[in-house]
């Protein structure tokens, strides 16, 4: 502790070392009446000096400090001087004066340096650098000073809602001194914190090292985003669309959510399987059903709704089909309306005149957001204000007469520029026009989608006159146990009437009343379930839900879903997940036919999705059938020759076997890799025709044996790819994210020749000349059942499938002629 007394003390420290300190002989400077004596004098300096006597000054405790302490001290205490000459004690006419006093020399102490710390006035003249110093560790943590009412000083008083010692809380319940300490701290230790983070010798200073640094850490959080961006989707590998469009796909009640997401069927395919094909022969029996497409959109998507209304909303092949079309009459009942939410403040008057200009738009009493309850908003609308047209005509003969929704009926609407032909014609005869009635059909769509709605109306029509599922089988009874009848040995049991005899008091009536049998009971007749169709259709994403861009509800569903106390609740989530989740939910959920179309729905081909491939034709589709059941035989075959127990290879595909690779091809785009034209610098119907499946302008870039004239010249017309039917094909295009990709769509489905000029040439050749206006009527395929089936071939059809013949004979040669040039 003697740097206690160094900084208290007030006398002058002399420089003499403390270790080891030598006198000349003869000079004896102990005390020995506790008065310092004065140094020996100049001359005896210059005697001879006889042997020294050296003296060890004990040393002192080691005291307790720690090192921040000890740096303190040696910055507070001044160091001693290194002169040397200073070895001996001054003389007596040398005069010492204290740092902080004018007054005399004091005396150097002659004892030794006690190990404790003396005690001093505060009276002293002089205060040492550790006086000044508030934050000596020596002094303690520093006390505010305390005022008093006699300095006339008005103290602070603060507001605390507890005591320590009160009976109430306890403990103090506010006490900002601690809050601030606790704040300051965290502030103090994060400081700490950086100071030693940024003092590592890690860490960059230069500003090579902070630019490699950053380029670093910008790499590493690319990379982590990319890697959780890949573990989070589910959509890894690309799906086996050609599988789809050849196997029966899914359309019976809910699938079972045990089965395999990545299945396609519940059992092993069989091989002698029949390709689905569509229309059924019956089809032109049927009568139209009642459709109301909602498209999902909101207030800035003014330009999307723009192109809808004027493509696949109102245009005359979306409507009317492939061919020369039947004058709207299937889609006479389809409505289009655009859903949104509430516009914002600056879009709220656009939005007004957008609809008082096109009355085609619906305003929900909810703010816009997609997984928060939009959907149920929607079908809670639809099932009290959803209305369709009529049907305007009578020359069907399959017409639903047992729904219960039939005889509801409203006055006709303002009608849109895109609806149904029929309609208009009405308004503009009659006076009142026919009242609208339910719609058969409910259909949430996004505005990202194009859809076609003569070839969604048909599949929906399908359905709405198949026969329902058969309610399941009800639960076997549980035959109660025979209750054995008790031995004499054994106690009986004293009943009510008894206990009360012997006691002597009355029981309640509820006890004494003898309870109703079975017997009994009145019978009330089971009230029959309703024949409303229970139909949920859409594309069903790995055997779970049907996905989001387009799905359809009955409407007997859409009335259930906006009652249902349980389905109010299931409102916020993932749309599609939530929908599947109510129909799932359903009292009669067995009953409920999920129809799953997977072939005909799909990405844009530039999305570069799992569920993206080039626009499919019924003529693609065919051959895509015919080279999947040649997988499918051949699969077959090995698995007759290789035992199935060491071998997966040969199983046919089915739930637990993958499909074939093949099956995933595409001649037009490639999952994970950017959309690149095979033709660089092309026109605009080279490029869009590059974009069609299977076409051969898709497959110049592959071999070179064919050119882009050569691809354009033997191209398909319509009436080709849709093997002479009105429906048949596309129903929905999704994922276009650009208006780009939306004209593209639009050019590929609904505009193109009939019939191309080779086509037209080479009927020529065979000496039947077929024009654009009467190539239907020659064609017994195009209408379905306008042909008798019993009519044998005519000598137009066998001149259509010559020509087909020829025309893929030369496309083949033109390619072989063209491999062997080389070019």
């Amino acid at each position: 502790m003697s740097f206690v007394r160094d900084i208290f003390s007030s006398t002058t420290r002399t420089n003499v070392p403390l270790t080891v300190v030598t006198t000349p002989q003869g000079h004896d400077y102990s005390h020995q009446d506790g008065s310092p004596e004065p140094g020996p004098s100049t001359a005896n300096l210059t005697a001879r000096p006889s042997p020294r006597r050296t003296y060890s000054l004990p040393e002192p405790p080691v005291p307790p400090y720690d090192e921040d302490e000890e740096d303190f001290n040696a910055r507070a205490v001044p160091r001693r001087s290194a002169d040397r000459s200073r070895l001996y004690p001054p003389s007596a006419g040398e005069t010492t004066q204290s740092v902080c006093s004018t007054a005399t020399s004091t005396p150097v102490p002659s004892r030794s340096p006690s190990p404790f710390p003396f005690y001093y006035s505060g009276t002293s003249s002089c205060s040492s650098d550790s006086e000044s110093e508030p934050e000596s560790p020596l002094l303690g943590r520093p006390r505010r000073p305390t005022t008093s009412w006699r300095n006339g000083e008005r103290s602070r008083w603060s507001l605390r809602l507890g005591s320590r010692g009160s009976s109430a809380g306890g403990t103090d319940i506010w006490r900002p001194r601690r809050r601030w300490r606790d704040v300051s701290w965290g502030v103090r230790s994060c400081k700490r914190l950086i100071r030693r983070l940024v003092r590592h010798p890690f860490f960059p200073k230069t500003p090579v090292t902070i630019l490699l640094t950053l380029l670093f850490l910008t790499i590493f959080g690319v990379s982590l985003t990319f890697l959780l961006i890949y573990i989070l989707n589910p959509d890894k590998e690309p799906l086996p669309w050609r599988g789809y469009c050849t196997l029966p796909q899914h359309s019976a009640g809910p699938p079972s959510l045990s089965l395999s997401p990545t299945a396609l069927l519940q059992t092993p395919i069989p091989t002698n399987i029949t390709a689905p094909s569509f229309p059924p022969p019956d089809f032109d029996t049927l009568a139209p059903a009642g459709v109301f497409v909602g498209v999902f959109s909101m207030d800035t998507s003014v330009e999307r709704r723009m192109l809808v209304r004027s493509t696949w909303a109102k245009h005359v092949r979306s409507r009317e089909g492939a061919s020369a079309g039947d004058d709207g009459a299937a889609t006479s009942r389809t409505i289009v309306r655009f859903i949104l939410g509430q516009p914002n403040k600056e879009w709220e008057r656009r939005v007004k005149l957008e609809m008082e200009t096109y009355n085609d738009m619906i305003i929900l009493p909810i703010t816009e957001s997609m997984n928060h309850g939009k959907t149920h908003a929607f079908f809670s609308w639809a099932a009290n204000h959803s209305w369709v047209p009529p049907l305007y005509y009578d020359d069907f003969t399959q017409v639903p007469t047992n729904f219960t929704y039939l005889n509801a009926s409203a006055p006709a609407p303002a009608l849109a520029s895109h609806d149904p032909l029929p309609a208009h014609k009405d308004q503009a005869i009659n006076s009142p026009p026919k009242p609208w009635v339910r719609p058969d059909f409910v259909v949430k769509a996004d505005d990202d989608s194009f859809v076609m709605l003569a070839e969604l109306e048909a599949r929906l029509r399908v359905e709405l006159h198949k026969e329902p599922l058969p309610p399941p089988p009800p639960p076997q009874s549980k035959v109660s146990p025979q209750v054995q009848p008790r031995d004499g040995n054994e106690a009986q049991v004293l009943d009510y009437n008894q206990i009360a005899a012997y006691f002597d008091f009355s029981l309640p009536s509820y006890v004494t009343r003898t309870p109703p049998t079975l017997a009994a009971l009145p019978t009330v007749p089971a009230e029959p379930p309703s024949r409303d169709p229970l139909v949920f259709w859409g594309y069903l994403v790995k055997n779970r839900f049907m996905a989001g861009e387009l799905y359809a509800l009955s409407y007997a569903l859409v009335d259930w879903v906006a009652n249902d106390p349980l389905v109010k609740t299931m409102t916020r989530g993932a749309e599609d997940k939530q929908t599947s989740k109510w129909i799932r939910a359903h009292p009669r959920a067995e009953q409920v036919r999920w129809s799953s179309e997977r072939c005909w729905i799909y990405d844009h081909p530039r999305a570069g999705t799992v569920y993206s491939h080039g626009f499919l034709f019924p003529s693609e589709v065919k051959r895509v059938q015919e080279g999947a059941l040649r997988d499918l035989q051949r699969l077959a075959q090995q698995a007759a020759k290789t035992d199935l127990s060491t071998s997966t290879y040969a199983t046919p595909a089915g739930q637990w076997v993958a499909p074939p690779e093949k099956w995933r091809h595409s001649t037009v785009s490639k999952f994970g890799v950017r959309y690149s034209p095979p033709v660089g610098e092309s026109n605009l119907d080279y490029s869009v025709e590059a974009l069609v499946e299977g076409s051969d302008m898709s497959t110049v870039h592959e071999d070179g044996s064919m050119t882009p004239n050569l691809a354009w010249k033997y191209r398909e017309g319509r009436r080709r790819r849709y093997e002479g039917k009105r429906v048949g094909g596309t129903v929905v295009v999704h994922f276009i994210k650009k208006n780009m990709w939306f004209l593209e769509t639009a050019a590929a489905m609904l505009h193109g020749d009939d019939v191309t000029p080779l086509e037209e040439a080479l009927d020529h050749a065979h000496g039947k000349k077929l024009p654009k206006d009467d190539y239907a009527d020659t064609d017994p395929q195009l209408a379905g059942s306008s042909s008798s089936p019993d009519a044998g071939p005519s000598v137009e059809s066998d001149s259509i499938s010559t020509s087909k013949r020829t025309h893929t004979n030369t496309r083949t040669m033109v390619r072989r002629s063209r491999r062997a040039l080389g070019q």
